[in-house]
């Protein structure tokens, strides 16, 4: 089993807390000045990193509208790959501005590259640790060009077979042995349905490959991640915005300022929930141990007489002897006069 993966002076994994991420993709529709706002709002909702994607129309796909590069059948229906790519691609030259103004924040800033170049490009910014989107999990000489960085790597498995995952994580081994991956389960749908959820797949891929592993989320709300950090998830990435009514390629399946804030806030309280194994009373309860049933003189007792189920009952609170040890004292004789409302021990019968 693999010990925690650390981004900057953050552990992430099993004990420590969950390393949630803004991605911002397409969200900022262009506008610079929008894309600070989106980081700032995603300080204020808490978060512990925001992400950007790396990469331009050229880079990613051709300038084509022959069939194979039509869009078809999903949210971005009726646009060619370079037209979606054109309109939801960052800027390189803001991507370092952006990374100042969140490290400035306190936030952690990275990306994912879609090529070489991206990579080369992230490399020269000083991007703490790189994220693998879903559909590259197959692109073996890009996982081998990230693998050489030495930098952790964040990657989504959606789409990909457990033999593509393990193929995946072996290229990266193959290139640095001591590779810190961190393994996101995803749902590559937008948005994503919520029975293709299927989160019972966290523990599942973590006894697996033994690794961290966290969730990608394209449902809507928060309820799958709040529920994904239950299972044990140790990375929640979300799709963020200023605002849907904004518009833009991924908006539609994208939290809101409120929501990321409502997000974080019941990560928070869902770690605090899991705790650790625990049996015996809490510190809370254990003033709730007055409540319990215990053995009471129900009825005055003279000295020398016996103890019957008329004079001596389970009762609450909970300070005379356990109900266990009903049948031991029923007949027994009192050492004493006992008054009624007594709790019974052992020194006052015979």
């Amino acid at each position: 089993m693999m010990g925690p993966v650390k981004i900057n002076e953050r552990l992430i994994g099993r004990g420590h807390p969950v390393y949630i991420v803004a991605e911002m993709s397409g969200n900022h529709n262009q506008d610079y000045d929008r894309a600070v706002e989106i980081i700032r709002e995603a300080k204020r909702a808490g978060v512990d990193a925001v992400k950007l994607q790396t990469y331009t129309a050229d880079t990613i796909t051709l300038d084509s509208d022959a069939e194979p590069f039509q869009v078809k059948g999903n949210l971005w229906d009726g646009y060619t790959l370079y037209n979606l790519y054109q309109e939801a691609y960052t800027p390189w030259e803001w991507q370092p501005k952006l990374q100042e103004v969140a490290n400035d924040l306190g936030l952690d800033l990275f990306s994912t590259p879609f090529d070489f170049t991206a990579v080369d490009f992230l490399e020269d910014m000083g991007v703490p640790v790189y994220k693998v989107a879903s559909p590259e999990v197959i692109d073996i000489p890009l996982l081998e060009k990230i693998a050489a960085t030495g930098k952790p790597i964040i990657m989504s498995n959606g789409m990909a077979s457990l033999a593509e995952v393990d193929e995946a994580i072996q290229a990266i081994r193959k290139v640095n042995a001591q590779a810190e991956i961190v393994l996101l389960k995803c749902t590559a749908a937008y948005p994503a349905p919520m029975e293709e959820a299927n989160l019972l797949t966290i523990p599942y891929l973590q006894q697996t490959f033994g690794l961290p592993i966290g969730l990608s989320d394209h449902t809507m709300g928060i309820d799958v991640p709040v529920a994904a950090a239950a299972l044990g998830a140790c990375v929640i990435e979300k799709h963020f915005t200023l605002s849907r009514e904004d518009g833009g390629p991924d908006a539609a399946f994208s939290l809101e300022p409120d929501e990321l804030k409502k997000l974080v806030d019941s990560v928070r309280n869902v770690e605090k929930a899991l705790g650790e194994i625990h049996s015996g009373a809490s510190e809370h309860e254990k003033i709730g141990l007055k409540s319990r049933r215990s053995l009471f003189v129900v009825a005055d007792i003279k000295a020398g007489e016996a103890l019957t189920p008329e004079n001596v009952r389970s009762i609450r609170p909970g300070q005379g002897l356990p109900p266990k040890y009903l049948n031991q004292v029923i007949g027994r004789k009192a050492r004493q006069d006992i008054s009624k409302g007594t709790p019974l021990s052992w020194f006052i019968i015979e």
